[in-house]
């Protein structure tokens, strides 16, 4: 399975890149600080294009939440841009994982309370507990089934209830617990 991972690069790299390393479940190259930065030197449009053209082919675009990630402008933008386009979306609190100072977070806000109709819908976000090391193998463990749980929004175009997705997406259902199941 391949997912687009959003995340707040300067504060979790290193959260992410454990997230990453995870087998399994297959996300976009992280890119090199350099490579951010010229990618941002060349306009919004581009950053929205590389992001576009990233998710495109993803089956899942999944938060990676830290502390500071819900405010994070791009972040918001990859959310806006997954519901827009109903890719199925959750969210994985990493704030549990060390930093690259040994370092770990307070559980951040929710990062998807800017979208419109949030209140009525069910986004999952998984928030694993316990110690670094018990935090990191609870979502290796369970990255897999959490990535294919992702919610997506359903567009009604007259009477008729449509998901738009690319024919390579997987098939799926909602369960009365309003997350999507995979067959």
């Amino acid at each position: 399975m391949a997912v687009f991972y959003a995340f707040h690069y300067r504060e979790d790299h290193r959260r992410v890149q454990q997230i990453m390393d995870i087998s399994g479940v297959e996300g976009q190259p992280l890119l090199s600080t350099q490579d951010w930065e010229s990618i941002k030197s060349r306009g919004d449009a581009a950053v929205e294009d590389w992001i576009n053209e990233e998710m495109k082919d993803k089956t899942a675009v999944i938060v990676l939440s830290g502390l500071y990630t819900a405010s994070r402008p791009w972040v918001q933008y990859e959310i806006r841009h997954a519901w827009d386009i109903s890719k199925p979306l959750l969210s994985i609190d990493i704030s549990g994982l060390e930093d690259d100072n040994g370092q770990t977070d307070p559980i951040g806000p929710d990062p998807f309370t800017f979208l419109d109709n949030y209140e009525t819908v069910c986004i999952p976000r998984y928030i694993p507990s316990g110690p670094s090391a018990d935090f990191y193998n609870e979502i290796k463990d369970n990255l897999a089934q959490w990535a294919s749980q992702g919610y997506v929004q359903r567009l009604f175009l007259g009477n008729q209830e449509q998901l738009r997705r690319p024919s390579d997406y997987l098939e799926a259902t909602e369960g009365k617990d309003g997350q999507v199941h995979t067959d």
